[in-house]
């Protein structure tokens, strides 16, 4: 189960006993499964992306990206992985898919954002 002892003990008080907070905790994690799935099948056959990321060495509004691969994995409610472009990456800290042309990730070091994702850049 992946709530923590505060979060188990509000549900207890809100009256759900051990086996409707394990069933909603394994709910929980068939969402983030399912996002992860939706993520990466949004990326699927994408050699280039467009996104909103600040870089330093672009003064592009919506820069582009050859996209190598996004790797990505669940744990309880979280999302995690990778996401690597021609020649850098990044860890992928959480995500979600905004529209049918949009995702949008949350990298963790060296970009520290929430960054959005479309095949085309009029999207964004």
């Amino acid at each position: 189960m992946h709530f923590d002892q505060r979060t188990q003990t509000a549900l207890r008080e809100f009256g759900l006993d051990t086996e409707e907070i394990a069933e909603l905790s394994r709910s929980v994690a068939d969402a983030a499964a399912a996002d992860a799935r939706d993520i990466e099948r949004f990326f699927s056959g994408l050699d280039v992306v467009h996104s909103d990321m600040t870089l330093a060495h672009s003064s592009a509004e919506f820069p582009e990206h050859r996209l190598e691969y996004v790797d990505l994995y669940t744990h309880g409610a979280d999302l995690r992985g990778y996401v690597a472009f021609d020649g850098w990456g990044v860890p992928v800290e959480g995500g979600r898919l905004l529209s049918d042309s949009i995702v949008e990730l949350t990298l963790g070091p060296t970009v520290h954002d929430r960054v959005r994702f479309a095949a085309d850049r009029d999207e964004l």
